[in-house]
């Protein structure tokens, strides 16, 4: 079906055309004993493929049970509310700290034009529709979902945000990740080889936690992994180790770039760009390494963008700590005297 991938165990890929772009932003559907569950939304522009795909599938509004948002960028959960209109009966499930953005999505439009401009933002995502509050439903680790017959598990999985969550599907073996297992295009897939890059972008990354969601979802011994960019992935300890190896290199770039403001993120992301240059000959693309980097550019952007703010706060802390140093410093010389 144009649109939609089918894979197997009731899983469905939807291209939702995110900023007129092909193979993007995926929107997953899982559907069991007739009844379904949404995995992210994509904008508003996306709802319509959304309906047209349950239409297409033969199956009705009423039937989704669930809308599950890994995390709130708008490129993942933008339509929710929007979606949440169409489809009268599902609860849409978040991290805590998602709800009140839900509610009140005023903060995550402010957030969004930080980063685009005003025109761009409402180009990309339109304009946010609110979500009922008796509608949204606490995500909590380790928190099962019943859909028909199966049990989706949610699990807590910071790095690429705070409010990061992933679904563990237990039929399939699969996790559906958002952003928290990098992206990989197809573009990029050489010989059934997948490739995938860590999103470090904006503005809560910690290479830290990321590595460890990425440890607990390895250790499900996962068959595949849905990533909302883009579709699904498997030899998911072969691209795990992938992943591991791309944080570590981009935080050496982002501590080795000198200075702040402008001249920091021009390091960083000349830095970055070598990187996809090397990665290019490292795996080998049939893309020429002009072609990778316009296909990576954005992700590139904003990763640089992400390490500059995540630099910021090492920063600060370690400012913070020196300064709380030397306080309990001056506190013993005083005691001593």
């Amino acid at each position: 079906m144009r649109g939609i991938a089918c894979h197997s165990d009731g899983i469905y890929t939807v291209e939702s055309d995110f900023a007129d772009q092909h193979r993007l932003v995926a929107i997953h559907l899982i559907i069991d004993n007739g009844r379904v569950a949404i995995i992210d939304t994509g904008s508003n522009a996306s709802v319509p493929l959304i309906l047209a795909a349950l239409a297409r599938l033969n199956v009705v509004p009423e039937a989704v049970d669930w809308i599950v948002l890994t995390h709130m960028h708008l490129d993942h959960a933008g339509g929710a509310g929007s979606l949440m209109c169409a489809i009268p009966n599902a609860g849409v499930v978040a991290h805590p700290d998602v709800a009140s953005h839900l509610s009140n999505p005023a903060l995550l439009w402010e957030k969004a034009v930080t980063v685009y401009g005003p025109e761009h933002t409402f180009h990309l995502y339109g304009r946010l529709v609110p979500v009922d509050e008796s509608r949204i439903v606490h995500s909590h680790d380790g928190m099962e979902l019943l859909l028909g017959r199966r049990i989706l598990k949610l699990i807590d999985a910071p790095g690429h945000t705070n409010d990061h969550i992933v679904v563990w599907d237990e039929v399939s073996r699969s996790f559906f990740t958002g952003d928290a297992f990098g992206v990989s295009y197809r573009e990029f897939d050489c010989g059934g080889r997948a490739f995938v890059f860590p999103a470090t972008s904006p503005s809560e990354f910690n290479p830290e936690k990321m590595m460890t969601s990425i440890d607990r979802m390895v250790a499900h011994d996962p068959r595949a992994m849905f990533l909302t960019h883009y579709g699904r992935v498997s030899s998911v300890e072969r691209l795990a180790s992938d992943l591991f190896r791309l944080i570590h290199a981009q935080i050496a770039i982002a501590m080795s770039a000198p200075g702040n403001g402008v001249g920091r993120h021009v390091e960083i992301l000349s830095g970055l760009e070598q990187l996809i240059r090397e990665e290019c000959a490292r795996q080998r693309w049939a893309l020429s390494e002009e072609i990778s980097l316009n296909l990576l550019r954005a992700d590139v952007s904003l990763n640089a963008q992400g390490l500059g703010m995540w630099l910021d706060h090492v920063q600060d802390m370690e400012a913070l700590e020196a300064s709380r140093a030397a306080d309990r410093s001056r506190n013993s010389s005083r005691e001593d005297t």
